[in-house]
């Protein structure tokens, strides 16, 4: 029964190609088409992209901060590496926040002074009992303040959604204007074939006001999100 239904999907499905095509009186095969295809995926052009996040890179930034801020999340600027252990445990302390994080195994996490702090590390993904996580972003995207991660065994995802406060280490030389420039600088990284499986975008905690039109906070993700900004501005 299940393989018969299936069966008929495709076959609506076929139909419904095969209507269009007749309205526009073509095959499906014509090189013209095929070709027009085949250059809009290879050269993936862009499509009308707003001038709020652009600017150097220091407008950027403040955009970023503004966007991000707006949208619920704190920020914090720390000048080098070197501080964003220190600049954590500050935010955990100040929120009467147990001084526990996980985190991936991101080289841009692990290498950092944790020791100098009293923080208790652990590594790995979430199994939905970790109150604080600790994540490094792909990019961050100054038209709307969000965060891009790039999932894998550096970052796993479940950090993004299971803990209640979610910390965010950012790059300054990683913020961008637009989501277009964040797709950009990932195919320049992976390549087409090796994308990681998935790039979540990150804008302020969670929150619903679907019950009885009241805010909510926590429904379905971190009730918090922090994002540690790192770096000199004008370094890109």
């Amino acid at each position: 029964m299940a393989r018969q239904e299936r069966g008929d999907e495709v076959s609506a499905r076929d139909e419904i190609f095969a209507t269009i095509r007749r309205s526009l009186h073509v095959t499906g095969a014509e090189e013209p088409r095929r070709l027009a295809v085949r250059s809009r995926l290879e050269q993936h052009p862009s499509g009308v992209i707003p001038a709020r996040g652009q600017g150097e890179l220091p407008e950027q930034i403040t955009t970023f901060r503004a966007e991000a801020e707006r949208a619920g999340a704190t920020v914090a600027v720390v000048a080098s590496p070197s501080e964003i252990p220190g600049e954590i445990a500050r935010y955990l302390r100040e929120l009467n926040l147990p001084a526990t994080v996980i985190m991936g195994a991101d080289a841009r996490l692990t290498g950092l002074p944790w020791a100098e702090t009293a923080l208790d590390i652990s590594f790995g993904p979430s199994d939905g009992h970790d109150l604080n996580a600790v994540s490094a972003a792909f990019a961050g995207v100054a038209e709307t303040g969000t965060l891009a991660l790039a999932s894998g065994p550096d970052n796993p995802t479940t950090l993004n959604f299971l803990p209640d406060n979610h910390i965010v280490v950012l790059a300054a030389e990683d913020v961008v204007g637009d989501l277009e420039s964040v797709f950009a600088r990932a195919r320049a990284r992976y390549g087409a074939n090796a994308m990681p499986r998935t790039l979540n975008f990150i804008t302020g905690p969670s929150r619903s006001a679907d019950i009885e039109q009241t805010l909510l906070f926590g429904a379905h993700g971190p009730r918090r999100l922090h994002v540690v900004l790192s770096g000199d501005p004008g370094s890109r």
